[in-house]
């Protein structure tokens, strides 16, 4: 009598799971065959990952941006236009997204703003890279071209910089509508939730300098005493 051999599932991609009753089964992930991409074709993909995360964000930035909802496994709502906390809920597998993610985490460490303005600027730059790739332009060139033009950014912001006065002998002063501090705390708050509120939590956030300076003021003196 003939045996009939079964062939065994390859198991390498498998995963154990168990259903709502606590009995275990196997999940065999999907086998077939990948395609590898290489050179530039790897490239143009990273790019468009990159852009698709970027247009997440760019609708929540400035003034007129709006809100995210956003909805944890647990059923946990969130609603943010902060564009860290956005991506920290974001399941990304492609790994140039994620370094998306990194950047806007290293830019709330470092500066505490601008989590989705730096993301946005980012996707900007890679959509115009891949015209440029387009074209013919090797990735390094363009890498170049974006190091020397960011050089001659920094020169020119620095050039046309504004610098803000803070009257430190009345601090009242501070306080005015008119005041230099006054109306760059309330652009500030333009983007934000509280904005509709705007007069009332600048006048807050005003205070809190004013209490700050006046501190920083006795520090001063009682080291001079």
């Amino acid at each position: 009598m003939a045996q009939q051999r079964m062939e065994m599932p390859d198991l390498s991609n498998a995963i154990v799971a168990q259903d709502e009753m606590g009995r275990p089964f196997i999940i065999v992930r999907d086998q077939g065959s990948k395609t590898r991409l290489h050179g530039i074709d790897a490239v143009k993909s990273h790019i468009l990952a990159a852009r698709a995360v970027s247009s997440i964000l760019k609708t929540s930035l400035g003034p007129r941006g709006l809100d995210k909802i956003l909805i944890s496994p647990d059923g946990e709502i969130n609603i943010t236009n902060d564009g860290a906390t956005i991506l920290s809920q974001m399941e990304l597998s492609n790994e140039i997204a994620k370094l998306l993610v990194e950047l806007s985490k290293s830019q709330d460490d470092e500066i505490g703003d601008g989590t989705t303005g730096v993301v946005v600027l980012a996707g900007a730059l890679l959509d115009k890279s891949y015209e440029l790739i387009e074209k013919g332009i090797h990735p390094i060139k363009i890498a170049n071209g974006y190091d020397k033009a960011s050089k001659i950014a920094v020169s020119n912001l620095e050039k046309i910089a504004d610098t803000i006065k803070i009257n430190t002998e009345n601090l009242e002063d501070n306080l005015n509508p008119d005041s230099e501090l006054f109306k760059s705390a309330k652009t500030s708050l333009g983007s934000k939730i509280v904005s509709k509120c705007h007069d009332q939590f600048t006048k807050m956030a005003v205070e809190t300098v004013k209490k700050v300076v006046l501190y920083q003021i006795l520090k001063l003196l009682e080291v001079l005493q």
